[in-house]
């Protein structure tokens, strides 16, 4: 009985995050337009910086941001997430666009939006965005997640290397946020 229960639950689960995995299935994206995915992304980040000094100060120094202005997860045991951002360059170019998505088993139930933007800050966490397999994100030693009790201590004379991470706009009821597992791929969408 508790095997049968198991396997409903995964089949449960699945089925709701079916949808959700679908958001991060290929490199050709199946989000919006590219247009649309770069007015987000910008709209994101400037709400980012008019909410958050120390992320705009940040951002002065980067050699890119790359910005996911919403991600959709959820699930019911099995979770999935996923989302499409856009590397916005220090000149404000927008030339690149990218796909997160990930997926996630264990004690969830929910559903919650939110977005993020990753902080490049030196060539080696630009150049990891662009792997040929995507870009693991947890899988490398220098990410930063930036919390609100660590933004108030970050000083920007002292960040150079490495990427740093803002979450911004969470809305819905899920618990946790986190980038452990979420994977980075280049897309091209429709112009």
């Amino acid at each position: 009985m508790k095997s049968l229960l198991r396997r409903l639950a995964l089949i449960l689960g699945l089925a709701a995050c079916l949808p959700l995995t679908q958001c991060a299935s290929g490199p050709s994206g199946t989000g919006g337009s590219a247009s649309q995915i770069a007015s987000d992304s910008r709209m994101a980040l400037n709400r980012l910086y008019r909410v958050n000094p120390k992320a705009r100060a940040l951002g002065n120094r980067a050699m890119g941001v790359l910005v996911f202005p919403e991600i959709t997860k959820g699930g019911f045991m099995v979770g999935g997430m996923g989302g499409d951002g856009a590397l916005i360059r220090p000149d404000g170019s927008i030339r690149d666009f990218y796909q997160t998505g990930g997926l996630s088993y264990g004690f969830q139930a929910g559903v919650q939006r939110y977005g993020y933007a990753l902080f490049l800050m030196d060539e080696e966490a630009f150049q990891n965005i662009n792997r040929a397999n995507g870009w693991e994100l947890g899988s490398a030693p220098s990410l930063v997640v930036v919390d609100q009790g660590r933004a108030a201590s970050l000083s920007t004379t002292t960040v150079q290397k490495g990427t740093y991470a803002f979450f911004f706009n969470q809305r819905g009821l899920m618990g946790g946020l986190g980038l452990q597992g979420s994977k980075i791929t280049r897309i091209h969408p429709r112009p």
